[in-house]
């Protein structure tokens, strides 16, 4: 038995928070975790809309009924099956809405990139494997992933803002898991600016706002 695969032309789906137009001052990018979606994943930066800012909330391209064969249905950027085609399929997805709206945003806009959970990994590979430009980015409640060559990219990154952000009791987020990141940190020349906050696997709105003074023009 022999594995074949055939490019096909798909549809991406994404959520709007804002208006595109050169009074923008901040254009983010916020990628949901597992099984969540893009829209309830984006009614937790309601309080972006500033006519300032524009907020994107893509949903991931998988999906699946959260329990049984039918009701609720949530997405997922990938599984470990085909693992390498769905990282390509979601870059591609990802850096084609980053295209879509920088045209229509001022030159000097602050782009700034979020991953919760599992997002944090698909922000990441997508930032690895596009190169996109950006000012920021945000690992919430999510590890970067271990097996990426940050050190190759070390004069991309080193011009950008890398932050993680982490619950006190986050189930995910273990002592052992937080000083993987470390070791990550020390056998690629790279650092991420770590955050932590009083909760477990969440983005509380008064952590954000909080954090938002970290995000400046």
């Amino acid at each position: 038995m022999l594995q074949h695969k055939i490019k096909i032309e798909t549809t991406g789906h994404y959520f709007l928070l804002g208006e595109p137009s050169p009074a923008v001052r901040q254009f983010w990018i916020v990628c949901h975790g597992y099984a969540q979606t893009a829209d309830e994943f984006l009614k937790k930066f309601e309080l972006l809309d500033d006519g300032k800012k524009l907020v994107v909330a893509p949903e991931g391209l998988n999906h699946f009924y959260k329990k049984g064969f039918d009701g609720d249905v949530a997405a997922t950027w990938m599984t470990r099956r085909h693992r390498e085609d769905k990282i390509g399929d979601y870059s591609n997805f990802l850096q084609t809405i980053l295209e879509k709206y920088l045209p229509e945003l001022s030159a000097d806009v602050r782009v700034v990139l979020l991953g919760f959970s599992q997002g944090t990994a698909t922000v990441c590979r997508w930032m690895m494997e596009k190169r996109p430009n950006f000012h920021d980015l945000i690992c919430w409640s999510g590890m970067p992933p271990e097996d990426l060559d940050y050190k190759s990219a070390a004069d991309y990154l080193k011009t950008k803002n890398l932050y993680l952000l982490y619950g006190s009791t986050d189930p995910f987020l273990t002592p052992d898991r937080l000083t993987a990141v470390q070791e990550i940190e020390r056998k690629n020349s790279v650092d991420f600016d770590e955050k932590p906050f009083v909760g477990g696997h969440e983005i509380p709105i008064e952590v954000l706002r909080d954090f938002l003074k970290n995000i400046q023009n």
